[in-house]
């Protein structure tokens, strides 16, 4: 790992720590950017578009009820 000094967001740096759990800020720092690192692009998740719709969405909702008993 290589050493960097950057100006953090104190304020969101102690919220990723109280949320994760994290013991000290580069663990936070370090989680956050994992975590940054693994979001999926939108190529990667329209790649993951199904075969297609088969049902009836109007079947379905008659069943449901009005929408005030939602």
């Amino acid at each position: 790992m290589a050493r960097t000094n950057i100006d953090i967001d104190e304020e969101a740096c102690a919220a990723v720590m109280r949320r994760y759990g994290c013991k000290t800020k580069r663990e936070a720092v370090n989680l956050a950017l994992r975590r940054t690192a693994q979001v999926m692009t939108l190529d990667e998740a329209l790649a993951m578009e199904g075969t297609g719709w088969d049902g009836d969405l109007d079947e379905i909702r008659s069943g449901m009820g009005a929408p005030e008993a939602w």
